[in-house]
This record gives structure tokens, sequence and C-alpha cells, in this order.
């Protein structure tokens, strides 16, 4: 089949969440594309809750490629209206500290809610999201062949060929596997890494339930402990030594007629060994039994769904892209769920990939070099969040260690997103895709803020202060007071919403703090702090939604 016509110009391996976005995105543009899948819709899947990235690179896609149907799952309100009434809402991230046997202390937790200035985020029923865009796909024209199963994979001179385990044979000038961990390209070049290059560790057990209460309900704290907004009203991490539970409601929009709630925890497998002879239902339950309010805000609850038990999380790829093929996203590696990143790095490479993959088809030119960024910007996503999630972790034995943590990670995700949204608002006034070009030039490739050196030197202090006080150099107070002297000197940390305060554990940024933050970023030294405030700032006085600056402001 070699010197046949490929009939295609791109076949994505998986109808997931990335590669239906991508197989959308191509098709509209112009390429035949081909979606093969091992399985069908809908179907189960974890990965359901959104941050601030990940809808700006989703309405990014929508308005740079004309696919305006991914409009309807970016807004908690219009997701429920339009895809499903089944998703949940996205209001903030929330953390609380547990230790074996005690009641948590209310003065050990975090909130940070997500500015609404950013976006209305949601919990995703990813059976009914998943589902969705695999409609979409179809609709800008996609073929699709369902539950084919890759049997080979050949590639020639001006091609590759995939044959199926029923023998059908197609034919394409460009191949994505977007598969996930069971990647057929993985194999057929011995990709992975053996073991996984990352510092982290951990292994899950995860499904959805009914009747799990809301934390609010079952938290014994006074109401001046409590957060601003309710913790049934975002994600809820249960931090406990060198592991997390997480708490994803979908019945927590008032559109929402969706009973259920995704749970599961992470935990370090160098601590917790997977027990022999105890089921993963019955080794949750032992979990949950050590920390008495997470036991009582699973008391009741029933699982819909059998329980997943994972062996270690973590996995990667010497190499992701290659001639006239790419291992997108979680083909080429995964982390761990902490903070929600994996749905967000899909949807920055799909925006990479993809007009690289146009030109390609343009000049018939698939030379790997082309597709060179996406490679870094798939190991840079990974290598980066390994840093932040491998800290974490080390931190969780230690309130004020992961307090300085939580302040690292939280300071650097408001720019990070704005500089996304910025580009954004400039193509929409000139249609000049040449500003997304210029998100790319950066020096920190794959950071969650990768134009700052000045983050990136709080990121670095962290991360050798969390592995001094790994390996027993250090105490805890020491290794926290070391990253929080860094974050109170950084100037790429505000001091608006509260990041450099110690006695703030409840980030909740109102709209006169989101101005504060934009006044005090037009005004920094640092240029990728000073353009994307004034940029904000513009736009928001030419919109009637901000006041203009006073004589003496700052």
């Amino acid at each position: 089949m070699a010197n046949q016509t490929p009939s295609y110009d791109v076949v994505i391996l998986g109808s997931g969440i990335a590669g239906s976005t991508l197989g959308a995105v191509l098709a509209r543009s112009g390429p035949k594309v081909l979606l093969a899948d091992a399985g069908t819709h809908p179907r189960f899947a974890v990965g359901e809750s959104m941050i601030p990235h990940l809808v700006a690179w989703l309405q990014v896609l929508a308005e740079r490629f004309d696919i305006p149907e991914f409009h309807a799952l970016a807004d908690a309100n219009t997701i429920n209206e339009k895809v499903s009434n089944t998703f949940g809402a996205k209001r903030h991230f929330g953390f609380m500290l547990h230790r074996p046997g005690e009641e948590p202390d209310p003065t050990e937790a975090h909130q940070f809610v997500i500015p609404d200035a950013l976006t209305s985020a949601s919990h995703l029923f990813r059976q009914d999201s998943d589902a969705y865009l695999f409609q979409v796909a179809v609709q800008h024209g996609c073929d699709t062949r369902q539950q084919w199963r890759v049997a080979r994979v050949d590639f020639d001179d001006d091609g590759v060929t995939l044959t199926g385990t029923d023998e059908r044979q197609v034919r394409a000038r460009y191949l994505v596997d977007a598969s996930g961990f069971r990647s057929p390209l993985a194999d057929l070049f011995g990709l992975r890494e053996q073991p996984a290059r990352f510092q982290h560790h951990s292994r899950s057990l995860f499904t959805h339930m009914i009747g799990v209460r809301p934390f609010d309900d079952v938290v014994r704290a006074p109401a001046e402990s409590r957060p601003p907004v309710r913790w049934h009203e975002g994600t809820m991490h249960h931090l406990f030594e060198r592991g997390w539970f997480w708490i994803i409601p979908f019945d927590n929009h008032e559109l929402s007629r969706n009973p259920l709630c995704s749970v599961g925890v992470t935990l370090d497998p160098r601590l917790y060994p997977k027990p022999e002879g105890l089921s993963p239902e019955g080794e949750f339950a032992q979990l949950v039994s050590q920390f008495p309010a997470v036991e009582r805000q699973f008391e009741g609850a029933r699982k819909v769904r059998e329980w997943v038990s994972t062996g270690r999380l973590q996995y990667s790829s010497r190499k992701t892209v290659g001639q006239r093929w790419c291992l997108m996203s979680h083909a080429a590696g995964f982390l761990d769920p902490l903070y929600s990143r994996g749905m967000s790095n899909t949807f920055e490479i799909i925006h990479a990939l993809v007009p690289r993959i146009l030109d390609a088809l343009a000049d018939d030119d698939f030379n790997e070099e082309r597709f060179r960024y996406v490679e870094e910007l798939e190991q840079g996503l990974l290598d980066y969040n390994d840093i932040l999630v491998n800290c974490s972790f080390i931190s969780f034995s230690h309130f004020r260690l992961w307090d300085a943590v939580f302040r690292v990670w939280g300071s650097g995700n408001t720019p990070g997103s704005l500089r996304i949204n910025n580009a954004l608002r400039t193509f929409r006034a000139d249609r000049d895709a040449s500003v997304f070009d210029n998100l790319e030039k950066v020096p920190h490739t794959g950071l969650w803020w990768p134009d700052s050196d000045a983050f990136k030197l709080v990121l670095d202090g962290m991360a050798e202060a969390c592995a001094q006080y790994e390996s027993n150099a250090i105490d805890g107070d020491t290794a926290a007071d070391r990253i929080l002297r860094l974050v109170q000197e950084s100037e790429a940390v505000s001091p608006e919403f509260g990041w450099k305060d110690v006695n703030r554990r409840f980030i909740y940024p109102d709209q006169r703090q989101m101005k504060d933050f934009l006044e005090w970023a037009a005004a920094s030294p640092l240029p990728e702090l000073s353009t994307i405030g004034r940029e904000t700032l513009a736009a928001l006085r030419k919109a009637g939604a901000a006041p203009a600056p006073e004589a003496g402001n700052r």
C-alpha cells in the first residue's frame, strides 16, 4: 500500500478530548482528517477540573480557527445550556491539610478563588464534554472509524500506513497519536523512558460516587475560619503527607441535574505501596478512615462505577515528534492531576501543532525540525509541572512549607493567563495571527508564566529549598522561610491579591483588587508585567469597565 496515494492528510489516533479537538480544528482548516479510536462515545474519563489557562487556550482555538462550538465549553452557564445539564462549577481551588486521627486545623487551609475577570470555569462531566467535541469534529468534516484498533503502523518516504486488527488499512500523509498511555507510536519506536524521568512518584484510585456530602456541612470550623466561597463550589483538595484526595462535584451549579461527584486519591507508592489482597474500594475506605473530617464527607456515599486502581502514574517519552508523526499530550507523557494542568496543556499543544501541520501539508515537507517547538513545549510542560507537583508532595508534611509552595504556584497563574487573553484581544482587533507566534518566543517554554525570568528564579529557589528539606539538610521552617523570602522580594509577585501576606490564606481577588493588580503590573519595571498591565487596563477602559488612572496613581 506504500505506493498508493494517501487517502487522508492526517490520521488522529484517539477521539478523546485531545483527538477530537485537534480533529475539529484541522478539518475546519481544510485537510482531510480521519479520527480513529479503539473505543466509542460516550465513555468515562477523568481530568474534569478546568483552570483559567485551559479556558484561555480554548477561546484562542475557537476564534483563531473559527470553531464557535468551542465557546460552549468556556463558560459554566453556557456548557449546561448548550452541551448537557451535567456540569459542575469551579469557582476556586480549595486545599485543607489533614493528619491521621485528628480533626483538621481550620487555619491550615487555603483557597484561591478564580477571578471573575479571567473565566467562569466548570467541572467537566467528561462523558458528555468529550462526546460533544467528537460530534463537533464530525460536523466540521472529520471522518471517523470507531471501535477500530491499530495493529501495525508502517512509515515510508511518502506517508504512513495503518493496519487494524481487522486487516483494514488506511493511509495518510501525517499521523498524530493522541491515544494516551497505550500509544502505538511509543511502542513502535520504543519512546518510553524507563523509568520515567520525573522526580515525582504517585499512583491513584478513583471513581464517580453519589451521596458525597459538601465539605462545608461536615468540617468543624467556626464561621470566622471558613473561606469566602463555600468549599463545595470548587475543586476540593484534602492534603496529607505525600498524598491528596480530590472532590469534584457535578451538582454545584444551579443548572446541573447531575448528582454525581468525581472522587479519588493520589499518593506516593514509596510511602504507600499498593496493598496485597485489598480491593481498590477497600483501600480507599481504609485511607479515608484515617482522616475524621474526610470520613464524614463520605458517610453514606456509594460508587456508581467500579473503582480504578493504577500503578505509577508518571510516564515520559524521550522524543515526541518525528518525520510525519507526533505524540500529542497524554500520549507523550503524564505527571499527576494535582493543579489540573492536563487539559490546559493539551489545548496549548494543539494550538502549537495545528499551524505546523497545515504548513507541512501545504509544503509537502514533514521534516521534524518544523515541529521542534512542539517537542520543546510538550517536554517543558511536563518538566515544569514535575517541579511544582514534586515540591507540593514534599511540602504536604509541613504546613508552613506547603503555604510557601502554594504562594509560588498561585502568584504566577494570573499573569500567565492574562498574557494569553491579551494576545486574543489583539487578534480580535486586527485578525493577525502573528500575535500568537510571539507567545512562543519565550525563555522558559512550558512554564505557566513562560516569559518571566523573575518568576523562574522564585520557582528554582522553591525547588532547591524543598529538595534540601526532603534530604533532611534543613528543617521545614527554614525551607519555608527561604521560599517566603523569595516571594517577598520578587518583583514578579504581586502584593495586591495577598500572595506576600502569610496571614491571608484565602485569596479572593475582587474587582477592586484586580484593578490594583493591573495598575501595579503596569508600573512594574518587569516588561512581561508592565505589558500585561497596560494592555489589560487599556482594554477595560475602552470597554468602560475600569476608570482612568488618577493623578499620582502608581
